[in-house]
């Protein structure tokens, strides 16, 4: 009792960290022990583990769409409408920037890195037979076409298939259809029946936060598990294959996290950004271990209200949205493939594919859903853009689900990380932050 009563002192973020970092130190062991006793061991191994990790994202999936859905339904009917639109596009103008900005940025990276890969063909060899099944979801119908047809599906069908767009659309339309409701009113029962259903829409907010609070008391035993399977199956030669490549995503993604963002906060903002950044160091670790925007957005709301004491109806749109369009990290990502498949194929990378490139990456990267591996199926957009053969795309491909374990590890936590400084910002400069 005493051990249990001394564990739950100790900060959730140490917790995390320390259970992350056995993880790590677990996976590699099974992995080494798997080289000496054979697959069969390694496997039974990883089987074991895995359930206690894969129900922490299922929790994390399970409890988003509600998040999601009551928290928009609230932020958008708790401010006027000027206001909501002022707020809406300042926050949807910062995701466009940044987006545009990662795609550049990333695209200067993976220039500057030309990345290689030896043994290519057996390296693609072995995720092959993996291909075919992505690319049939993934080139059906124009994706363009697609992302904005998928705005507008039947919100409870969305809400069971955990569609993150059209739950959003008509969240907001909801909140907005509530707020216009109540202020053009003439009469006290239509203003006491849509206030009582707002009320029962923070009710229902605050008890789904509640289960988020037990969510994060599990959270250490699904770190370790996860982390532990990841370093298992793949160990760390999967970063020796891959290492160009590798370290050409990850150099991006952690310039754009401790350079690029605090600049952007520095100059925008006028505070020093190093103690905001330290601030949202759980939501980034949570979707550094989870591979999911969505997962981590309870955690960023929390960390939102909590320590950069951001307006709830502010937070609630803005990471509400953010966890599904706003993608920086697969903007930083995504280029260096395209200019592995210019190194692989021998052909060079004109300004003007450079330019569609990154337009390509900006849009595809709204499709992303923030889902672990959500990346993959955007890959086939951008190669597109390059007219690659069929043959020279799924050869991308393959290579690019060899390495994505890892890679969404860190490109996950950069979306997560621009969605909470992009609220940091916008509620900065619309004084939505509480300074008590």
């Amino acid at each position: 009792m005493k051990l249990f009563s001394w564990y739950t002192r100790i900060p959730l973020i140490w917790r995390n960290l320390g259970a992350f970092v056995l993880g790590c130190a677990a996976g590699i062991v099974i992995y080494k022990l798997g080289g000496i006793y054979g697959q069969d061991h390694l496997t039974k191994t990883v089987a074991i583990l895995s359930p206690f990790g894969t129900v922490l994202v299922n929790m994390l999936k399970m409890i988003v769409i509600p998040i999601i859905f009551f928290s928009l339904i609230g932020g958008a009917a708790s401010l006027p409408l000027k206001t909501f639109g002022k707020m809406g596009l300042a926050v949807c103008g910062w995701y466009l920037f940044t987006s545009l900005f990662a795609a550049i940025f990333g695209t200067i990276i993976a220039q500057g890195f030309d990345p290689e890969l030896h043994a290519a063909t057996e390296l693609a060899g072995t995720m092959t037979a993996k291909v075919a099944d992505l690319s049939k979801g993934a080139t059906d119908g124009n994706p363009f076409v697609n992302i904005f047809l998928g705005l507008f599906d039947n919100p409870f069908k969305a809400l069971a298939a955990g569609n993150f767009l059209p739950v959003i659309v008509f969240a907001i339309l909801f909140g907005l259809a509530a707020r216009v409701v109540l202020d053009s009113a003439e009469d006290e029962r239509t203003r006491k029946l849509i206030s009582n259903l707002l009320d029962n829409i923070e009710a229902m907010q605050k008890t789904v936060f509640k289960i988020v609070d037990w969510i994060m008391a599990y959270f250490p035993v699904g770190v370790f598990a996860l982390t532990a399977c990841c370093f298992a199956t793949y160990g760390i030669t999967l970063f020796q294959s891959y290492f160009q490549v590798a370290a050409c995503v990850i150099a991006g993604i952690l310039l754009m996290l401790l350079v690029c963002y605090p600049l952007m906060v520095a100059i925008i903002c006028r505070v020093n950004p190093y103690p905001v950044l330290w601030q949202l160091r759980e939501p980034i670790l949570t979707a550094f271990v989870t591979r999911s925007s969505a997962a981590a957005l309870p955690v960023s709301l929390r960390t939102a209200s909590d320590k950069l004491k951001v307006k709830g109806e502010l937070a609630n749109f803005t990471l509400s949205l953010g966890a599904t369009i706003n993608m920086d990290g697969v903007c930083i990502h995504l280029p260096v493939f395209a200019v592995l498949a210019a190194n692989l194929f021998g052909f060079e990378l004109t300004m003007g594919q450079m330019l569609i490139m990154i337009i390509s990456v900006v849009f595809a990267s709204v499709g992303a859903g923030g889902v672990p591996g959500g990346s993959i199926f955007l890959l086939f957009l951008v190669l597109d853009s390059l007219h690659l053969s069929p043959v020279q795309t799924s050869t991308i491909i393959a290579l690019a689900l060899g390495i994505n374990p890892l890679l969404d590890m860190f490109e996950t936590a950069c979306n997560v990380a621009g969605d909470n400084i992009g609220t940091f910002v916008v509620g900065k400069k619309m004084n939505m932050i509480d300074k008590n």
